[in-house]
């Protein structure tokens, strides 16, 4: 008897109603969101571009005008400004994940729905941001010189798994959050580390030989690596050589592949409880 009050007390899973209900109502909060953030704002989504160009604007000339750091690198204003804001992309999302489920308590306590939808909602907005970012910053490619290839198409090969891997850790910190509000400073104070433990101002040459390797083994420090080499400098290594070949770069893979399938099996494991919960 207990266990049938048990489930009868259960919310609606992670995945309820299929993958088409699922996206639906992500991509409708997605929207909202986006909308709602620059509401009353004078320059309204130019801020999402506007943001990273001025944190961009103050590390070039710190980096490159005061300490010289990128004068070895190929294009670094370039490639900086890549990685801000494919790093940002990651940052963003997962940041707004943690707390998306408390946020949208009211929603969550009202509607059945995929619960999925909440924190996967956050990873589509912070893509409709990055979207305009990444016309800024093609734009400043061209603008300093940097020809054309046809790797350029291969840019999604990129985009996708980093969405991906956003998405996987952004689900497992918001349903870790429901429980431990704790959460929230221990991402800040990890995705700070992880800054600086990924080439963002720096690139995996400059790393000593013993440490390049360990670098890779972070899934966005392999991303970034491989779209240096497709957009901004050919004459870069790619992942794979800079890593060393197979077996190594099974590691980032196992990584990337270990933490969506982490954070989907916490969400999906926490998700018909979360209204009880909050």
């Amino acid at each position: 008897m207990s266990a049938i009050a048990t489930d009868l007390s259960a919310g609606p899973s992670a995945f309820s109603g299929g993958w088409r209900r699922l996206s639906t109502m992500a991509w409708l909060l997605a929207k909202t969101k986006y909308r709602i953030a620059y509401f009353h704002s004078v320059l309204g989504p130019l801020w999402s571009v506007m943001r990273p160009l001025l944190l961009f604007g103050v590390l070039y000339v710190v980096f490159s005008e005061i300490v010289d750091f990128g004068g070895d690198i190929a294009n670094y204003p370039v490639l900086l400004l890549m990685n801000m804001v494919l790093f940002g992309f990651f940052t963003e999302s997962t940041g707004a994940a943690v707390a998306s489920l408390v946020e949208n308590e009211g929603l969550v306590r009202k509607m059945h729905f995929p619960r999925a939808a909440i924190p996967i909602s956050t990873v589509l907005t912070a893509c409709l941001n990055t979207a305009g970012n990444l016309v800024v910053v093609f734009a400043f490619v061209l603008a300093y010189g940097v020809d054309p290839r046809w790797t350029w198409l291969l840019l999604p090969l990129v985009l996708v798994p980093l969405v991906l891997f956003a998405n996987g850790v952004g689900m497992l910190l918001s349903a870790l959050y429901v429980r431990y509000r704790d959460i929230a400073p221990i991402w800040s104070v990890a995705s700070t580390m992880l800054f600086y433990g990924t080439p963002v101002l720096y690139v995996v040459d400059t790393a000593p030989d013993e440490f390049e390797r360990y670098l890779l083994f972070n899934p966005i420090a392999a991303l970034l690596e491989q779209a240096r080499h497709w957009i901004v400098d050919p004459s870069a290594p790619t992942t794979f050589d800079a890593i060393g070949g197979w077996p190594w770069m099974a590691v980032p893979i196992l990584v990337w592949a270990g933490a969506i399938a982490l954070g989907t099996w916490i969400f999906n494991r926490e998700a018909p409880w979360v209204a009880e919960r909050l």
